[in-house]
């Protein structure tokens, strides 16, 4: 049996900026690297486990046996094992065998750094590298313009293991299948970005991908990584971005992963308060330690490098922010100046955000984010947390609290669709219709519309085109897009057969214009953050339940005139103020045949009146067609 030998691909810089936390590649030297040394191939391996008196790496190379390959601590205090065991391969399956110095509690641990994980419910590492070739060059030089906070940003939410299925044989689609078909499709559909619920390797099919054990190998549920990355390839082909969700916030208890690691709390908080998650039972990271600070950021940074990801949207930021997210008085512990506040936490959300966008100045970072913290979404050297985006909860509530609304009713609560643009330029504000608000008994998006049939789609139609000419950049979860009826079952399929029918065929051909609409017209992403890109025409007309307003670009002559009619009554010869004489076109119209709408309600003479209207000088008179949107430019 060959025996571990003394190797290292750590300088002393590499360990001085570790223990600052200020190490922000630690996957170019933690984990398994196969190398050659002295002539013998074999796997470099290195672990950080400060709290061991002994790390064996056990695997199928030695019978799984204990204390054979035994890695050697380095004399420099940063708590890291390493060495070199030759004639490991790639493919090889491992775990390290870590004896604690307390109470000589013996932990058996994947690795933290490992770039491939075997396929659940095994829960090994895999020795692994692969020498992808990529081809997105094109892509890559030009993102910045493509992610830019003045583009169109309009994103299909996808979970991975449910959109589609292969049925005859009741699997997955695999990386290289959904490389074909789903990149196809968002391509069809006209999305300028594909956001992927987290593909880090995880044990529990429940937990959705949201209890991470492999943070730096995406799952094998798929395929391999290499696939993976060819999926992302395939996206940049089409010109179409790919978001990772990334899960910083909280980790599970598996007895592989990385809760009480060494046998002391090595990756979570020690206290309780800080280190458990009620709501998830699972543990929260120690963001007051450098080495995990580290971690952390070398591993956004990772999936940047490695993967060409074109951002990330940061899960569950509310519950880092706060000490006593979900607690109860006595449950938590104030911080040094008596406040709420998780300050280390915050600290890191800051160096995080700096990091990425210092390394990759053409990605977004996206913060899923429900309180009134301020700046979430603004420069760290202006006060904020330095994120590109923030998840606008707000309005997502209060638009669907209005649509589940019996239109009688709804001139009362005219108000929960204008109260969005109050504070809509506080933050910089992605329209989320995510897979949250599709499970657990909360009904599919368009099962949730008041009405017949025909009433449901004309209410989904209504809100989706509210939803692109509404300022802020756009998520809709897949299934939406074209009226999944059903709630979203992880384990599932999407209903595709849905699609042969003509509402959801008209819902989805609707989507799909409006996202072509939102990138064709300058008004409608422009200014999307800005409150120069929005002024209400009329927002008071209670009564009618209408409204109107202007989207505004750089150049005036883009400007785009909206008006919605937000009960299934027809309204003719419906008058609005115009900003300017002249004619108008008509560029969009929601109750569009093709569509599925009633297609009866045009509009034949579009040129302005001089009465004055909405205390506008010019006016005009529409036929607003039921439960419709109508946009307009200027001729």
């Amino acid at each position: 049996m060959t025996k571990t030998k003394a190797f290292s691909l750590f300088t002393d810089f590499d360990i001085n900026l570790f223990k600052a936390g200020k190490h922000y590649r630690l996957y170019e030297k933690f984990g398994s690297h196969i190398t050659t040394l002295d002539g013998e191939e074999g796997t470099y391996f290195a672990v950080w486990a400060p709290s061991a008196k002994a790390v064996s790496v056990t695997g199928d190379f030695n019978f799984w046996l204990e204390g054979d390959h035994h890695l050697n601590v380095r004399w420099d205090g940063s708590g890291i094992w390493e060495g070199f065991i030759p004639n490991v391969k790639k493919g090889s399956v491992y775990k390290y065998k870590i004896q604690s110095s307390e109470n000589d509690v013996i932990t058996e641990k994947a690795d933290p750094f490992a770039r491939r994980c075997e396929h659940p419910p095994k829960t090994a590492s895999v020795v692994w590298e692969d020498e992808y070739t990529w081809q997105d060059k094109k892509w890559m030089k030009n993102r910045k313009k493509n992610n830019a906070l003045d583009a169109p940003f309009s994103v299909y939410e996808v979970h991975l293991g449910s959109w589609k299925k292969q049925i005859e044989e009741n699997r997955f689609l695999s990386y290289n299948e959904l490389a074909e078909e789903l990149v196809n499709y968002v391509a069809d559909m006209n999305f300028t970005h594909v956001e992927f619920m987290p593909i880090m390797e995880y044990p529990y099919d429940p937990s959705w991908g949201y209890q991470l054990t492999g943070y730096f190998a995406p799952t094998s549920r798929f395929g391999y990584p290499d696939e993976f990355k060819f999926l992302v390839d395939k996206f940049h082909e089409k010109g179409i971005g790919v978001l990772l969700d990334w899960v910083p916030s909280h980790f599970p208890s598996d007895d592989h992963g990385l809760g009480y690691f060494d046998g002391s709390h090595l990756y979570e908080h020690p206290d309780r308060r800080k280190g458990y998650h009620q709501d998830w039972k699972s543990l929260i990271f120690n963001y007051g330690r450098n080495e995990i600070k580290a971690f952390l950021i070398s591993n956004a940074i990772f999936w940047l490098d490695q993967y060409h990801a074109d951002g990330l949207r940061v899960d569950a930021v509310a519950s880092m922010l706060f000490l006593d997210y979900s607690r109860e008085e006595g449950e938590w512990e104030p911080n040094m100046f008596g406040g709420n506040e998780y300050l280390e936490a915050i600290d890191f959300i800051k160096e995080m955000n700096a990091a990425v966008y210092e390394a990759f100045p053409d990605v977004q970072t996206i913060a899923e984010e429900s309180t009134s913290f301020p700046k979430v979404s603004r420069p760290i050297y202006d006060g904020g947390l330095g994120f590109g985006m923030k998840w606008m909860m707000g309005w997502m509530h209060d638009t669907l609290d209005y649509f589940a609304k019996e239109p009688v009713y709804r001139k009362h609560h005219q108000n929960d669709l204008t109260f969005s643009l109050n504070y809509a330029f506080t933050e910089n504000f992605m329209l989320p219709l995510s897979h949250d608000e599709v499970v657990y008994g909360k009904k599919s998006i368009v099962s949730k519309m008041p009405g017949d049939e025909w009433q449901k789609f004309g209410n989904l139609r209504l809100m989706y085109s509210l939803m692109y000419t509404h300022p802020g950049t756009k998520l809709l979860f897949q299934g939406g897009e074209f009226g999944q009826t059903s709630e979203w079952n992880f384990n599932g399929s999407l209903d595709w057969h849905l699609l042969e029918y003509d509402v959801h065929k008209g819902a989805q051909s609707l989507v799909r214009d409006l996202n072509k609409l939102y990138k064709k017209e300058p008004a409608l992403h422009q200014k999307q953050f800005s409150h120069e890109g929005f002024e209400w025409i009329d927002h008071g007309d209670h009564q009618n339940s209408v409204m109107s307003y202007i989207r505004k670009g750089n150049d005036e002559k883009d400007n785009v005139i909206v008006i919605l009619n937000l009960t299934p009554v027809p309204r003719e010869c419906y008058r609005i103020g115009l900003p300017k004489a002249g004619t108008l076109k008509e560029i969009f119209n929601s109750d569009a045949k093709n569509y599925n709408g009633t297609g009866d309600f045009n509009n034949k003479s579009l040129k302005s009146d001089e009465k004055e209207w909405n205390n506008r000088k010019n006016s005009i008179e529409l036929n607003l067609p039921p439960l419709g949107m109508l946009a307009f430019k200027y001729k």
